[in-house]
């Protein structure tokens, strides 16, 4: 149970993130305001912020300063795969839109389509990733018993 209340809190997250990518990514491409790899970037570093936040308090139950080297760094990593994967199908996307000539709106939808089908082959395995490494137990313990070494000069 406390497994599918994980996966149920990881899946939320998710949704927030993407609901909050997915709008500044319609809106920079609906206004045509920057070219599709830009606005996909700007869109993920945007959501990613509340995404690394909420998976870490609120999935993983981690609280405290987080370690920029082992859990800032690497989710920033994590992000960057699902952000190539999803610059990758957004641009090829948003060319093959712009060739069909569709109206803005669909345009915009094909686009935020190809965003979902990028980040989603990533989603599973980021999983995997922040619960195996990033943000288990054993991780956060040897950081903090490093950090404490460090203090007391140990």
């Amino acid at each position: 149970m406390k497994r599918f209340r994980q996966l149920l809190r990881y899946a939320t997250v998710s949704a927030i993130a993407t609901g909050i990518s997915l709008t500044v990514l319609g809106v920079l491409v609906y206004t045509r305001a920057l070219p599709y790899f830009r606005a996909n970037l700007v869109a993920t570093a945007i959501g990613t912020v509340p995404s690394f936040i909420l998976n870490r308090r609120w999935v993983w139950g981690r609280s405290g300063k987080p370690s920029v080297s082992s859990e800032i760094i690497p989710f920033a990593l994590l992000t960057a795969a699902g952000l190539a994967m999803s610059s990758l199908t957004v641009v090829i996307t948003g060319h093959w839109a712009d060739n069909a000539d569709l109206s803005d709106a669909t345009r915009t939808l094909a686009v935020q389509a190809a965003n979902l089908v990028g980040f989603g082959i990533v989603w599973l395995i980021q999983f995997v990733i922040l619960d195996r490494w990033l943000f288990r137990k054993e991780a956060v313990a040897e950081s903090t018993s490093d950090a404490s070494a460090l203090v007391s000069g140990g």
